[in-house]
């Protein structure tokens, strides 16, 4: 489908400038933040101290490299708020993460972070191609989960019309699509797969939705998942990324017109990419964790934040900030099978490049006495129906030599019917079941 071209004057000045600009604007705000979290924050001044480490230090932004590494650890170690950097009734708002183990991660914002949260996110809605004016259905949880009140004051601040729907309500979710008929929608792909399903199961073709656009993210999502959107809802798909530590949504997000990799506002936020073996920074387009600093935020900076998120920097395309590429996984999610890392992302991209197989899917993995074994559950798109035993057995031996083939793992594939493995309603899917005795 036909894309919108931004027009110069929806981009803001930044967004056009040259990298001497950039680098220069980086370094004023890179030296105010290590300053600022060095004078307000006791973890960053002993995590200097030890380091050895000062902020006058800071002569040219790869001086970043001889400071210390912030860590999920860190913030739940200093839970609730030892991390703020302004006095706690300056905070005008808390998030914090919904962790699997231990502590949440503890978020605080200023009055002027959420205006820059806002304007960022609706900087980044502009990059996706919306406009004033324009409806947006966000889709997002809202609560302590960044997701729904970021997209939720992005989309204000963009000017267009916002309908807080939150997650869940499958059905309302696919009535108010139908009769708000809004151009954009803010969710993570694989409940906007589950949203396409619902349109299906009531009988409309969900391509003739109103949707253009689709601001995909809290997920990671693969090309091929990228495609069968655009196939069956007729959208672009957009990605966004943000994580809450670093601020929530819109710390990157693609522009519609070359969809190449998120651009990175890199005004507010620095990257790096690291070995996440050694901490070594690695040259652009090289393949490591992404850290990211804070450059403008006032209740929590964050100094060289480990996200554990795996991609690459690429250089500028559309915009003059640095693009990164897709999260292909996590340092510290990878599943080892066998001596093998495997990425879940690796096995939903063979999933979705067979034809009669749909987007939901499933890992399993246990231990059979000393070795452990992987399973791959998967569903027939809806139009193939219920498959034969002698069908499901041969789809699933095809999947299984091209996972071995590709990925170099052995693995049982089970090919079952249509809407067979469990939805997610709210928020993110849950693509790996990890049964092994920890």
């Amino acid at each position: 489908m036909p894309v919108k071209q931004p027009a110069p004057g929806d981009l803001e000045p930044i967004e056009t400038a040259s990298r001497d600009e950039i680098v220069a604007l980086q370094l004023e705000r890179l030296r105010w933040t290590l300053a600022h979290a060095y004078e307000n924050v006791p973890h960053y001044r002993q995590a200097f101290d030890a380091q050895g480490v000062h902020p006058s230090d800071l002569k040219t932004l790869a001086d970043l490299a001889k400071f210390p590494f912030t860590t999920k650890k860190d913030l739940r170690d200093n839970y609730p708020f030892k991390l703020f950097a302004v006095p706690r009734e300056k905070v005008a708002r808390i998030h914090a993460s919904s962790g699997t183990t231990g502590k949440p991660t503890v978020v605080g914002y200023t009055l002027k972070d959420i205006d820059t949260w806002a304007n960022l996110v609706a900087r980044s809605i502009r990059a996706a191609g919306g406009r004033p004016g324009d409806i947006v259905h966000v889709a997002y949880g809202y609560g302590l989960f960044t997701g729904g009140l970021g997209a939720h004051y992005g989309a204000e601040r963009a000017g267009c019309t916002v309908i807080p729907m939150s997650g869940g309500q499958t059905e309302k979710q696919v009535q108010l699509i139908q009769d708000f008929c809004p151009d954009l929608i803010m969710v993570t792909p694989s409940y906007m797969q589950v949203i396409i399903e619902e349109f299906e199961r009531q009988g409309m073709d969900p391509r003739e939705m109103s949707l253009k656009v689709g601001i995909f993210g809290a997920e990671p999502w693969t090309e091929a998942m990228r495609r069968e959107i655009e196939t069956k809802a007729d959208i672009d798909a957009v990605d966004i990324y943000g994580l809450s530590e670093v601020m929530g949504p819109g710390v990157a997000n693609e522009c519609i017109e070359s969809k190449d990799g998120p651009v990175i506002w890199e005004d507010h936020f620095y990257p790096e990419i690291i070995d996440p073996e050694t901490g070594e920074v690695l040259p652009d387009g090289s393949e490591g964790e992404l850290v990211f600093t804070s450059l403008t935020k006032e209740a929590l900076p964050i100094i060289r934040y480990r996200t554990r998120d795996l991609t690459r920097l690429l250089p500028p395309t559309s915009r003059s900030f640095r693009r990164m590429g897709k999260i292909v996984g996590r340092s510290d999610d990878m599943l080892i099978i066998r001596g093998v890392n495997v990425f879940p992302s690796q096995i939903e991209e063979i999933v979705l490049q067979h034809g009669q197989l749909g987007g939901q899917y499933q890992i399993k993995v246990h231990r059979d006495g000393h070795l452990d074994q992987m399973e791959v559950l998967c569903e027939m798109l809806p139009q193939f129906g219920l498959p034969s035993e002698l069908e499901a057995q041969r789809i699933g031996k095809s999947l299984e030599h091209r996972i071995k083939t590709l990925v170099g793992v052995s693995t049982r594939v089970t090919v079952l019917a249509h809407d067979s493995i469990e939805r997610t309603l709210v928020g993110k899917a849950r693509r790996v079941r990890d049964l092994r005795p920890r």
